[in-house]
């Protein structure tokens, strides 16, 4: 590989370029059974696979050999800084591990930009991002302020009847009674007239918006832990001891690439994601999201949210009186 012009400074360019170097090393692993021997436990507290530390030690030589000055922070191996590094990257380099083990269409490469500055870098602070698609290689890559570039045409639903909603889900490490609980209307709703999708990679479904294939994605796990407390112990339960939701490096890109491409990211309140600290994989770290196509989904949505997580500490308030009697 040819030098990087300036090694201090990352741009979209390199970030796209690390995210399809990435994809090209674990392509040929899609679907390995090899790939699925447990290599330890990532920093976020995940099952790191045989495949992913195959990634994570490309990750790293990319970055030595074409940009020796730039940080990065990954899911298994935290942040890793030189001391004069002006840049970060945030990496997933796999999203949807699990469906890449398995030979399924879902599992893409994650790779997010942010200066670094005097404070902790934040979501507000991305200026590109970029996720590749593993099996196809289709990738999108939104800058901040320009818009996406994408191999896929962009094509967001106008759809804002909840019963004819296609969406997208995660339950990996979250537990599924609860989550049920709070997205069960959802699910019950557009389970005839739409559809929806527990596809294992929220990058993909994110992308899904885009592309026009899904109209939302919803993921509302730390808002179960900020309101009802109780479930903690449900989540560490599935957990193995860990929390574990989206982190950072699971949500930057694809969010920038949807905010740029026109749609709705919030968090599971309606809250901006501005804010929310980009290096880290704690629950302190961890965000809820939804992301729609359209402004009107979007807030039918958070209304069904509400409700859901009403219905989930009624639940526990009913079982902590039942217990006490």
């Amino acid at each position: 590989m040819s030098p990087s012009p300036d090694p201090a400074v990352a741009g979209p360019e390199l970030v796209l370029e690390l995210a399809q170097q990435l994809r090209e090393v674990v392509l040929p692993e899609l679907g390995s059974h090899a790939g699925r021997a447990e290599a330890g436990g990532g920093a976020g507290g995940d099952v790191t696979f045989a495949v992913d530390e195959l990634a994570e030690s490309t990750l790293e030589e990319f970055l030595a050999q074409r940009a020796p000055r730039v940080a990065f922070y990954s899911e298994d191996r935290g942040l890793v800084a030189p001391d004069d590094a002006v840049d970060v990257l945030v990496v997933d380099p796999i999203d949807g591990t699990r469906p890449a083990m398995a030979g399924l269409e879902s599992a893409c490469v994650a790779v997010a930009l942010a200066p670094i500055g005097d404070g902790e870098p934040t979501m507000a602070d991305l200026r590109a991002g970029c996720v590749v698609e593993i099996k196809s290689g289709d990738w999108f890559l939104g800058v901040k302020g320009a818009g996406v570039r994408s191999t896929r045409a962009v094509s967001l639903s106008r759809e804002a009847d909840i019963g004819r909603m296609f969406w997208g889900y995660g339950f990996r490490g979250r537990p599924a009674r609860a989550s049920v609980e709070v997205l069960a209307e959802l699910i019950d709703a557009s389970s005839v007239g739409g559809g929806t999708f527990e596809l294992g990679s929220a990058t993909y479904d994110m992308t899904r918006v885009i592309t026009g294939q899904l109209d939302a994605y919803i993921e509302p796990g730390p808002r179960l832990l900020e309101e009802v407390p109780e479930t903690r112990v449900e989540f560490e339960r599935v957990g193995g001891g860990a929390v574990l939701n989206n982190s950072p490096y699971d949500l930057a890109a694809a969010a920038l690439c949807l905010t740029e491409a026109g749609a709705v990211v919030t968090d599971a309140k309606g809250r901006t994601l501005a804010d929310r600290p980009l290096l880290g994989s704690g629950a302190e770290y961890q965000m809820s999201i939804v992301a729609s196509a359209n402004q009107r989904l979007h807030e039918s949505l958070l209304e069904q949210l509400d409700a859901g997580i009403e219905r989930l500490a009624f639940r526990f308030h009913i079982e902590g009186e039942t217990e006490t009697r």
